[in-house]
C-alpha cells in the first residue's frame, strides 16, 4: 500500500514538474525575490508606494487599473495611503466618466482607476494573475507554494528584457524582449532606469522599479492575499490540532478493547 502512494505521488511530481517547464516556455524569466513570497511572507507598503509611483508617472498614460477602487490604496495590507492622501492624489492625476453628468470630471475615493483602452494597451488590474499557470521560476509545482504564482516575475523581467534589438513587421515595429514568449513585443521599452524620483528617496534603476511596480500589480491583482495566507495558516493549525484531538480519541476508545483482545 505505502509503495503504490509513493509511487502515485512521484508520478504526480513529475506531472507537475513537467508542465512547469512547459510554462516556462517561450521566455527566459529571472528569479526576482518579493516580501510576499511564501506562506508567511506580506506585503511591503513602501515597495507598494513606489510601484504605485511607477504606474502613476509611467504606465497610466498607456494603460488602466479598471478594477482597482482607490480607495483601497489606503488599505493596512496595501499600500497604506492616509485618505486624504489619497483623495489629493485621485483628483490631481485621474478624471472618471460620470454617466449622471455625461462627462468627465476629477476622481474620488469611491472610484475606480479609469480604464485606459486608448491605445488598445491590456489592463493591468489582473495582469500579475494572468500568469497563474507559470510555475515559476522555472522547477517543481511546489515552487508555486514557495514562490507565488510567478506573475510579478513575468512583469519584471518583461520590464528589463528588452535587449535593443527592433525589427519591423507589416509596418509595425517590434521590440525584442528575451521574457516575451515570441521574442519580439510591440511594445517600446517603458523603464530606463531613470523614470522616476522615489518620495522616500530609494534608488531608483531599471531592475528596482521593475520589480516595485510589480509588486504594486502583485497587491492590485490579490489584495487579499495577507488574510488569506492567514486564514490557511490558521485552518492547518486547527485541523492539525483536530487530528491529533481524534487520534487520541481513537486510542482512548479502543485501548479496552485492544487490551481485553492481548489477554486473551
Amino acid at each position: 500500500m505505502f509503495k503504490k502512494l509513493a509511487l502515485t505521488a512521484a508520478l504526480a511530481l513529475a506531472l507537475t514538474s513537467g508542465g512547469a517547464f512547459a510554462a516556462g516556455e517561450g521566455g527566459h524569466i529571472e528569479d526576482f525575490d518579493f516580501s510576499f513570497e511564501g506562506p508567511f511572507g506580506s506585503y511591503d507598503q513602501q515597495q507598494l508606494q513606489r510601484g504605485l509611483q511607477v504606474y502613476t508617472e509611467v504606465c497610466s498614460a498607456c494603460h488602466g487599473l479598471r478594477y482597482v477602487p482607490f480607495r483601497t490604496l489606503s488599505s493596512e495590507s496595501g499600500p497604506g495611503i492616509p485618505e486624504d492622501q489619497v483623495r489629493a492624489y485621485a483628483d490631481q492625476n485621474f478624471q472618471v466618466f460620470d454617466a449622471e453628468i455625461d462627462d468627465l470630471r476629477n476622481a474620488t475615493p469611491a472610484d475606480n482607476f479609469p480604464p485606459n483602452t486608448s491605445l488598445g494597451a491590456p489592463d493591468l488590474s489582473m495582469m500579475a494573475k494572468a500568469r497563474a499557470g507559470f510555475h515559476g521560476p522555472y522547477g517543481t509545482g511546489i515552487n508555486q507554494f514557495l514562490k507565488g504564482i510567478g506573475g510579478p516575475e513575468y512583469i519584471a523581467s518583461l520590464l528589463t528584457g528588452y535587449t535593443g534589438e527592433t525589427i519591423e513587421q507589416a509596418g509595425t515595429v517590434l521590440y525584442e524582449n528575451h521574457a516575451f514568449p515570441s521574442g519580439y513585443i510591440s511594445m517600446p521599452p517603458p523603464l530606463s532606469g531613470d523614470d522616476v524620483e522615489y518620495a522616500d528617496g530609494h534608488e531608483s534603476d531599471m531592475h528596482n522599479e521593475a520589480k516595485d511596480v510589480a509588486a504594486f500589480l502583485m497587491w492590485a491583482a490579490e489584495p487579499k492575499m495577507m488574510a488569506r495566507k492567514q486564514a490557511g495558516f490558521v485552518g492547518v493549525v486547527f485541523l492539525t490540532l483536530l487530528s491529533v484531538l481524534l487520534y487520541l480519541t481513537n486510542k482512548r476508545i479502543w485501548a479496552p478493547i485492544k487490551g481485553k483482545k492481548k489477554h486473551g
